[in-house]
C-alpha cells in the first residue's frame, strides 16, 4: 500500500487522536503487516500485499469467524475490518513466540490441544465455508494449471513424473480417508504454526484466521504437526491430549492420512506461490502464512526450499 494511502487509512480508523507512528513488521506472502502506535496504544495493521494473488483466502468468512474467536478470547480484538480491501486493524497483543523446543514440551502439547478444542467449539458461521483436503487439492491443482511452471522442460522430466506420482498417492489417501468413520465439521484455523501463535503467559492467542474454514477437527492437529515437523510420538501425544483418551486406531490413522495430505496441500501451495512470483526480486518480503516457511530474506527461495523438503518427505 502506498505510504500516503496507508497514512490515510490509519488516521481515519485507528482510535484516538494525535501523531501516528508506524513501521513495517514485514511483508508476508500475501499480506503487509505494520505496528502502529497512537498515544499510549499500539495496534497491528494487516493489509493485502500489493502483488498478492488468490491463494485460497476468504477474508469475508475470516471476519465472521473473528467475531466468534474474539468473543472466546482466541484472537486479537479488531478495531477496523474491511474484507473487500484486505484491511484489518487489531489491538496489539503482548506475548512471546514458541521455539521448536517449546512446541515439544509436554506441558505445551497439552496447552495446544486445549487451544484446538476451544477453536473447534466455536459456532460455525452460516453459510459454512466447508473445505476438505480433496477441495484444497482441487483448488490449488486448478490454480497450477492456470499458472504452470514454464521452466519445466518436458512432460517426461523427473519433476513432472514426481508430481504425477504424488498426485496418485494423494488420490489413494483420499480414498482411504473416505472409508473411515465420518466426523462433523468444525471451525478450523487451518494455518497453525508458531508465527501465528502468541503466548501471553496465562493463555494462547492466534493470529491470521484468513484460511479458516469448517472441516475435520483433526485437520488442525495435522497442520500443527506438519508445520512443526513433529515426530510421530509427539503427534501421538498431541492426539491423546486432544481426545482426552488413548487414541483409537481409526483416529490415529485419520491423523496420519490428514498429515500427509496437509503436507501435499502445502507443497501445491508452495509451487503455486513460486510460479506466481518467479519474476520478482528476491529479498523484497518475508514469508508468513499457510506454509511452514521460516522468516527468510529470500521468500521465494525459502518457499522453494520448503517445497523440496515436503516433496522428499511425501515420497
Amino acid at each position: 500500500m502506498p505510504p500516503d494511502e496507508l497514512e490515510s487509512v490509519l488516521s481515519r480508523h485507528v482510535p484516538g487522536e494525535g501523531k501516528l507512528e508506524f513501521h513495517r513488521l514485514g511483508n508476508g506472502l500475501v499480506n503487509e503487516t505494520y505496528r502502529v502506535v497512537r498515544g499510549e496504544s499500539a495496534y497491528v495493521l494487516r493489509v493485502a500485499a500489493a502483488n498478492s494473488y488468490d491463494l485460497g483466502l476468504d477474508r469475508a468468512w475470516e471476519a465472521r469467524v473473528l467475531e466468534r474467536a474474539v468473543a472466546a478470547d482466541l484472537a486479537p480484538v479488531p478495531v477496523y475490518c474491511d474484507p473487500q480491501r484486505g484491511i484489518l486493524i487489531t489491538r496489539w497483543v503482548d506475548g512471546r513466540p514458541w521455539s521448536p523446543v517449546d512446541v515439544r514440551r509436554q506441558s505445551n502439547i497439552a496447552r495446544m490441544a486445549e487451544l484446538m478444542r476451544r477453536i473447534h467449539a466455536l459456532p460455525v458461521p452460516t453459510p459454512a465455508r466447508l473445505m476438505s483436503p480433496a477441495k484444497w487439492i482441487e483448488y490449488y491443482g486448478a490454480a497450477l494449471t492456470r499458472h504452470p511452471d514454464v521452466s519445466a522442460e518436458t512432460s517426461a522430466s523427473p519433476d513432472v513424473q514426481g508430481a504425477r506420482d504424488l498426485s496418485a498417492a494423494a488420490a489413494r489417501r483420499l480414498t482411504a480417508l473416505s472409508v473411515l468413520p465420518g466426523v462433523d465439521p468444525v471451525v478450523c484455523h487451518s494455518d497453525l504454526h508458531t508465527l501465528n501463535l502468541v503466548d501471553r503467559g496465562d493463555s494462547l492467542l492466534l493470529l491470521d484466521w484468513e484460511y479458516a474454514h469448517a472441516a475435520d477437527p483433526l485437520w488442525d492437529l495435522a497442520g500443527w504437526s506438519a508445520n512443526n515437523d513433529l515426530e510421530d510420538n509427539v503427534s501421538h501425544d498431541l492426539l491423546a491430549s486432544y481426545t482426552g483418551r488413548p487414541p483409537a486406531r481409526a483416529d490415529y490413522l485419520r491423523l496420519q492420512l490428514l498429515g500427509w495430505l496437509y503436507d501435499y496441500v502445502c507443497l501445491l501451495w508452495s509451487k503455486l506461490y513460486v510460479n506466481l512470483h518467479r519474476n520478482e526480486r528476491p529479498g523484497v518480503d518475508s514469508p508468513g502464512v499457510n506454509s511452514p516457511v521460516a522468516a527468510l530474506d529470500d521468500p521465494q527461495g525459502g518457499v522453494a526450499a520448503r517445497a523440496r523438503l515436503l516433496a522428499a518427505r511425501l515420497q
